[in-house]
């Protein structure tokens, strides 16, 4: 496997997947990771790479403790890897083609209850442009449940206050359009009147959320500013970006919104990936049956 190939590889990831770039710089090391292992094993080509070869691999990652989760993203790699080569026609065929992943234990998503989440949205100081900016952007993500990169590429003009929507570009570079209720609506309109145009001064910035020299905020920046109000607001749990989003799910499935508009708000492709929050919480699962079962609620008339 050459260098130029894999150089092409990464180009075809960022410009045809529009792959985010910690995705193009996990697969690409992967892909390297194995080209290395093709190199020890003595394997002369790529062409000669077959189930077998791919059974040795897996059970080398096994032998080195490497995690389950991290070999299912490894062989992911490798199935998209293999699948541009066969459409690049560098090999005849697909030798990832019936190769499955090991299965991993599946995780419950941690979540906030409804008070914790008001304790962190309202954890910043609203009165400072920064604290403006800070209460829009929990509120934003409790509200929609978009991811930490979508809410950084946003630009004021995805914003429609009036409908209380949101214009987002997601993974593949596809959009779709979020809802956010009246607080997080209430929050933008203040950082947007008051916080922004401080930290931007006269200068001309499409991005909706800057930091304190009027630059858009990166997403290294966004989980500090949530780890930050996490430990101010005194919550126990380990507070992230993406726990805003498992909230906004699970409280949604709780409040009795269905599946399939749960999926779409949160832009998953399938719906098992939504699936997950319907663990939600065992009050919610009796609170369903006894709202829709007939005879869930009715009593035993006497014979």
């Amino acid at each position: 496997m050459t260098d130029s190939l894999l150089e092409s590889y990464v180009k075809y990831l960022q410009t045809e997947r529009s792959a985010s770039r910690y995705t193009v710089r996990n697969y690409s090391h992967d892909v390297a990771v194995f080209r290395e292992f093709l190199a020890r094993e003595g394997v002369p080509s790529l062409e000669e790479v077959d189930r077998i070869v791919l059974r040795r691999y897996m059970a080398h990652l096994l032998e080195t403790d490497v995690a389950r989760a991290s070999i299912a993203r490894k062989l992911s790699a490798l199935r998209s890897f293999f699948k541009y080569l066969v459409r690049e026609k560098v090999i005849g065929g697909d030798p990832m083609k019936n190769t499955a992943s090991p299965k991993l234990q599946k995780r419950l998503p941690t979540f906030l209850a409804v008070d914790e989440a008001k304790e962190l949205v309202q954890a910043p100081d609203a009165s400072t442009p920064l604290g403006q900016r800070d209460r829009a952007i929990i509120e934003l993500l409790y509200a929609a449940g978009i991811r930490v990169s979508e809410t950084v590429g946003l630009d004021t003009g995805a914003l429609d206050l009036a409908k209380g929507e949101l214009r987002v570009r997601g993974k593949g570079n596809k959009e779709r359009i979020v809802l956010m209720g009246k607080p997080a609506g209430e929050a933008l309109r203040w950082y947007l009147s008051r916080g922004r145009g401080e930290l931007v001064g006269e200068r001309d910035v499409p991005a909706l959320f800057v930091n304190r020299f009027g630059n858009r905020l990166t997403q290294r920046s966004v989980e500090l500013i949530i780890r930050k109000y996490g430990a101010q607001a005194g919550l126990q749990k380990k507070v992230f970006p993406h726990l805003l989003r498992h909230t906004f799910a699970t409280h949604l499935l709780e409040g009795g919104a269905d599946l399939r508009v749960v999926q779409e708000l949160l832009g998953h492709v399938s719906l098992a990936s939504t699936q997950i929050y319907t663990h939600v919480t065992p009050g919610h699962n009796r609170r369903a049956y006894l709202a829709a079962h007939p005879r869930a609620n009715a009593r035993l008339e006497p014979e």
